[in-house]
């Protein structure tokens, strides 16, 4: 049980956090120890540090033993604000993300309007500001409009904070405009972010294979991922571009990064937990909160995903956390909306995979923090100086997974009644706590 002293932490205070497991993925630190945080920045840490004793002034937290660890940065989260403030706010996604760990998050582009100019930018920065949780960052518009046709703005809106750029949940179609956009991003080493599904094979409702057939229900075939990730390979290779594949779901679109990798390409790419964490059987009898863009595979991808997470082969991990409101999803399949909530489910869905034995906890941490971070030119460490992010975790706690309960305005998930192993207990940013458990 995590204990606090009577001197609350506040952002300006000085804060010790004493017994804890200190894990950065970064520095390959992961040793008992203490830290301390000092005007929203980490001061110092160490196995050796307070081993005589705390000084006064100095509010303390008995970690009892849990893990201590950078924020989780997640990097692909639907927001919904502005436009569809019924299904999800930067207060309420800022809320679920603080009780999942995560510190920094940053936004898909798809709202309405769209981001694709400075004042998208500068609203998703200013609503953050404002609700003074968890960092809030978003990509800009691939596209004007995303509309697949002309290319925003990229230096204008690289220099007003844009971390990346995509479409969203819109793969880009068109070569030519993909490969302008790649050759113009590398004047200024930002990244291009593209959802790897063939348009035209991509008109289904669940995975193409017997099941989808047994149900009725029109298929999206595995080969619609490759084939549109190795003709934006070849761009890559073309243009000397950064680029991101995201939600990798598929055996051979895994294949086709190592390749890529292997050539030295500027290559990075995620996956989300439901990936690695459910098949295509999740749809049993028409479950729409099952239902994902791209969608749930067979057995054999799903292994290939969980696979290529614990061989570094995917970079990342993140939440694709798309609130839908219910009236959205308890519909006929094929008339639901596509998405589940997965900001609170992100850490312990992901801890599975060192349950398994498949990797180290601190290779898992670098999916959800280091890596991401760097992929968007960000930091996340616990180094002396660096912004205090930082998330207290059991990784051994048992729970049950109650959407009911999500801090999130949407309950869309496929999880219920889910046991997982791995609990929250404490996410701080700039040396505030946000969230206690």
């Amino acid at each position: 049980m995590v204990q606090e002293s009577a001197t609350a932490p506040a952002r300006s205070a000085r804060v010790a956090y004493l017994n804890a497991r200190l894990l950065c993925p970064e520095s390959g630190l992961d040793a008992p120890g203490a830290l301390l945080t000092e005007g929203g920045r980490i001061a110092d840490l160490g196995p050796q540090l307070f081993n005589e004793g705390v000084p006064e002034g100095i509010a303390t937290v008995d970690c009892a033993g849990a893990c201590l660890a950078p924020g989780l940065v997640d990097m692909r989260v639907q927001l919904r604000e502005p436009g569809q403030e019924h299904k999800e706010t930067i207060a309420s996604a800022s809320r679920a993300a603080a009780a999942g760990g995560i510190t920094s998050m940053v936004a898909l582009p798809n709202t309405d309007p769209p981001v694709d100019d400075v004042a998208g930018v500068e609203f998703v920065a200013r609503r953050a500001r404002e609700e003074k949780l968890v960092k809030v960052y978003t990509y800009a518009a691939l596209t004007r409009r995303l509309e697949g046709q002309e290319i925003t703005e990229i230096g204008l809106l690289h220099e007003y904070g844009a971390r990346g750029f995509t479409d969203g949940v819109k793969p880009l179609a068109d070569a030519q405009v993909l490969r302008r956009a790649l050759s113009y991003a590398t004047a200024f080493d930002t990244v291009i972010l593209q959802l790897p599904q063939e348009p035209a094979l991509s008109g289904g409702m669940m995975n193409g294979g017997e099941l989808a057939t047994r149900l009725g229900l029109s298929g999206i075939p595995p080969l619609a991922e490759v084939m549109l990730l190795e003709r934006d390979l070849r761009l890559v290779e073309m243009t000397g571009g950064r680029y991101h594949a995201s939600l990798i779901s598929t055996a051979e679109a895994v294949e086709a990064i190592r390749r890529a990798k292997a050539k030295g390409l500027a290559v990075t790419c995620d996956t989300a937990p439901h990936y690695f964490t459910l098949n295509e059987n999740a749809v049993g009898d028409y479950r729409s909160f099952a239902k994902v863009m791209p969608p749930l595979r067979s057995e054999s991808d799903r292994e290939a995903v969980a696979a290529a997470v614990a061989d570094g082969t995917i970079d990342a991990i993140c939440s694709d956390h798309a609130p839908q409101d219910q009236d959205a999803k308890r519909l006929p399949f094929a008339h639901a909306e596509w998405g589940m909530a997965g900001l609170e489910t992100l850490l312990p869905l992901s801890l599975a995979l060192v349950h398994q034995g498949r990797l180290s906890l601190l290779d898992l941490l670098r999916r959800l923090t280091a890596t991401p971070a760097g992929i968007l030119q960000g930091h996340a460490a616990l180094t002396p100086g660096a912004p205090a992010d930082l998330v207290l975790f059991d990784p051994e706690r048992p729970w049950v997974i109650d959407p009911d309960r999500f801090l999130s305005k949407s309950k869309n998930a496929p999880y219920d009644r889910h046991p997982v192993q791995g609990q929250v207990l404490r996410s701080v940013v700039d040396g505030r706590s946000i969230f206690t458990a």
